[in-house]
């Protein structure tokens, strides 16, 4: 059955690499994302050559069973010819590209994946990622060694474990088939778009609703605000829905809309070696995008995550205990900063000059006593007794003192009468130190 639905492919050589190796093709029931490596001619050649050996796949199949065996056996005998393309052309060494397609037989996507370019799926207002990324990063993602926030920059994150290349003539290839019904939205897109662009973005965009072409110049808009330090290929495709239809042309985007990239028999005036295989994420242009390291590389590279989670982990103890250094220092100083103050208040039923403040941290008390004085608080008046038990702030000792000899002058003598239980407690004297009032220039 003929595959009903919509789709779009649009491919951008991003703000940094001044040629695209990448390559896209939207047909009638087939659906291709090809990232290509190996240098400014290789990466070309090899999207491009992969895309023309899974054109002829783009028919009608019988069975899911059937379109999975032609994928993977098309995908691996396409090693086979970039083999054959590196030995005519030894400048051409190391070139390699990732497939990520998708093949719709009836109610079902068929999908062969190798590389770091994703599949995802939007259903439900939920974006799944459908393929895994054959990469260092993501072994260490699998084995619980970092998390997938920490993988999105981590240095290694463009290091290839599984390429379609020139140095592998059987390949691993991951396939398998998944059922699809209508309101599918398919999106395939090379690392040019994953590595910029957050899914809560990618979600933003699908969820619009708009036809796949326009949905694809959004997540492309959004790929160039962030920089697009890669190439950026996306193919979006629709199950069923409202916007048009495959109208019999199929869309081939990137490197493999020219097909002088796959002939060119000029070489080039700088060869490229599998030796110069590495990729920061912003590299310069014409310089591969990945590399597939020998075993003994990527031992390196395991003891190399190793060391640097290890410089992590000591830089953090190092961060918490200078935090907990500066916050002890803080408390000290707080601490002695509080031994400077005086109080005056109540213990038990004599009046105390206490040194500190009167606020407590938690269980811990910012204040002892220092001086247990003779005035009892029964003698005092009332509004007297009244502002001792609020506590009075002194300044220093000897305003605390100062203030105690007050409250002494204040005793009432024995059978005296309160005469303050009368009054306005407010109309009391304010036994606290005032706070001196500084003089105008020029008055005495």
């Amino acid at each position: 059955m003929v595959f009903t639905g919509s789709s779009a492919a649009i491919s951008h050589t991003g703000k940094v690499r001044s040629n695209n190796q990448d390559s896209g093709y939207a047909g009638s029931n087939l659906f291709v994302v090809a990232d290509g490596m190996g240098g400014h001619a290789g990466g070309d050649v090899a999207s491009a050559v992969a895309i023309q050996k899974l054109e002829p796949l783009d028919q009608v199949y019988a069975s899911p069973a059937e379109a999975e065996d032609a994928l993977k056996h098309t995908i691996s005998s396409t090693a086979g010819d970039l083999i054959q393309i590196a030995s005519r052309r030894p400048e051409l060494a190391g070139l390699g590209t990732t497939v990520s397609s998708i093949i719709m037989v009836d109610d079902y996507a068929v999908i062969a994946h190798i590389g770091d370019s994703r599949i995802y799926l939007y259903r439900d207002d939920e974006l799944t990622q459908i393929t895994a990324d054959h990469t260092f990063v993501q072994r260490l993602v699998d084995s619980g060694r970092i998390t997938p926030e920490e993988a999105r920059y981590h240095p290694r994150r463009s290091v290839l474990m599984r390429v379609l290349g020139d140095m592998d003539a059987h390949p691993e290839v991951d396939t398998f088939v998944m059922p699809t019904h209508e309101g599918d939205r398919w999106l395939i897109c090379s690392d040019g778009l994953s590595g910029v662009v957050d899914e809560t973005h990618v979600t933003k965009a699908l969820r619009q609703g708009f036809a796949p072409g326009r949905t694809a110049d959004i997540l492309l808009k959004y790929a160039l605000d962030g920089g697009a330090p890669d190439n950026v290929t996306i193919v979006i495709v629709d199950v069923g829905g409202q916007h048009p239809l495959y109208t019999g042309t199929a869309t081939i985007v990137g490197s493999a809309s020219n097909p002088q990239g796959i002939v060119a028999d000029a070489p080039l005036s700088r060869p490229v070696l599998p030796t110069s295989w590495f990729h920061p994420n912003r590299a310069a242009a014409n310089v591969p995008t990945h590399f597939e390291p020998e075993p003994e590389y990527l031992q390196e590279l395991i003891a190399e995550d190793r060391r640097r989670r290890g410089r992590r982990r000591l830089g953090a103890i190092v961060a918490l205990l200078v935090l907990v250094a500066a916050i002890a220092a803080g408390l000290a100083a707080f601490f002695s900063w509080t031994q400077t103050r005086y109080f005056v208040g109540a213990d038990d039923d004599s009046v105390v000059i206490y040194q500190g403040i009167q606020q407590s941290l938690g269980p811990v008390s910012l204040s002892e006593v220092r001086e247990d004085t003779d005035v009892v608080l029964a003698d005092l008046p009332q509004a007297y007794r009244a502002q001792v038990e609020r506590t009075i702030t002194a300044r220093s000792l000897a305003d605390a003192e100062a203030i105690v000899e007050r409250l002494r002058s204040y005793r009432l003598a024995p059978g005296e009468i309160d005469e303050t239980l009368d009054e306005d407690e407010s109309a009391s004297e304010d036994l606290s130190t005032p706070t001196p009032t500084p003089t105008p220039e020029g008055e005495e």
